[in-house]
């Protein structure tokens, strides 16, 4: 017989609760877990064990605390970064810089990417990345005086499909007597750069070397705005054919030369793939055969990564036509996987 007191479930409903008084021979008044008494059939509650009644109201007991409507968290603002400033530095300056943190294989670990603003202004800036003819934003943000931000990081898995690295900066100071030109930078980056060891060195934005890029060196295009007409006259002339041009070695001992198309022609512009190849091939060939006459001991054909088209038909024409002499790859430190060496004769 169920009494005042029993504590209940409901069989055909979810919960229960505390048997308050009994209505009838067939009816009792039962306080469910939420504190309201609901006139229920006897034939419909049966009785609990008293421990697992108690673990039931316990329970409950949580979920009504845990529903209750929390206080909102109060939250703390960060200290403000007051600006530094450092006298003379008020021109707009600023840098894009790749830190390896690898310092002995640069390209082996990650490379982080920050934007360095080294004058006393405020620098508005946008970052994006342009690849198909789509620019997508990175980071932005306002930067101060002085300061460095962090924005990405590549690996060297990234490296060969780099994308355009697009700028937009926009340099204020808190009071001026004039107000700064925005800034639109685009930059290419050639892979073979981070292969470079010389590539990275020492600043004093960083604990370790560096590769860094001014963002605010003149363009190309703003430099032939300022030519005159007799100027651009003699620039169209010496453009009609190509000039070749070659770097070498200040050493008698090792020659190198670089064969990267913009290192040998002033100007593509005309020529298919397989045009500059044959370029690169034919300055290839002629610099191999003065390097032997010159009795030169060692030859260095810095190709670049790349598709690997140039150098395997650099080392096709080594194994063939020049099987002689012994070829392999140059110093990594100094060239990455970008370059060849042909030993001419030993010392």
């Amino acid at each position: 017989m169920i009494k005042a007191g029993d504590k209940v479930r409901f069989l055909n409903a979810v919960g229960g609760g505390v048997v308050k008084s009994v209505i009838s021979k067939t009816m009792v008044n039962v306080e469910d877990y939420d504190g309201f008494e609901v006139p229920t059939l006897i034939s419909e509650l049966v009785v609990v064990d008293d421990a697992l009644s108690m673990n039931s109201e316990k329970r409950h007991a949580r979920i009504r605390e845990n529903e209750k409507v929390k206080e909102p968290v109060e939250k703390k603002e960060q200290p403000k970064v007051e600006p530094k400033y450092v006298a003379g530095k008020d021109t707009p300056d600023c840098y894009f810089a790749f830190v390896p943190q690898n310092e002995a294989n640069p390209v082996d670990g990650e490379l982080k990417v920050y934007l360095v603003n080294n004058s006393n202004n405020f620098v508005l800036y946008n970052y994006s990345h342009l690849k198909n003819k789509i620019y997508r934003s990175v980071e932005s943000g306002k930067m101060n005086p002085n300061s460095k931000r962090y924005l990405e990081s590549f690996t060297r898995m990234d490296l060969n499909e780099l994308p355009d690295f697009q700028f937009q900066l926009l340099f204020f100071r808190e009071e001026s007597s004039a107000l700064e030109s925005p800034v639109i930078k685009n930059l290419r980056l050639n892979p073979v750069k981070f292969y470079r060891q010389n590539s990275y060195e020492k600043t004093r934005y960083f604990t370790q070397n560096a590769l860094v890029i001014s963002l605010l060196e003149p363009d190309l295009e703003t430099e032939v705005a300022k030519l005159t007409e007799t100027d651009l006259s003699k620039v169209v002339l010496e453009k009609e054919e190509p000039k070749v041009v070659v770097k070498r070695s200040a050493s008698p001992d090792l020659v190198e030369i670089d064969l990267h198309i913009h290192e040998l022609l002033e100007d593509t512009r005309g020529l298919s793939n397989h045009e500059m190849l044959e370029v690169q091939l034919g300055r290839f060939r002629n610099e191999l055969e003065t390097a032997i006459a010159n009795g030169t001991r060692r030859i260095v054909f810095i190709h670049g990564i790349g598709n690997g088209t140039l150098k395997q038909e650099l080392r096709k024409e080594l194994s063939t036509k020049y099987k002689k002499y012994n070829f392999q790859d140059a110093s990594f430190k100094e060239y990455g996987y970008g370059a060849t060496m042909v030993i001419l004769r030993n010392a």
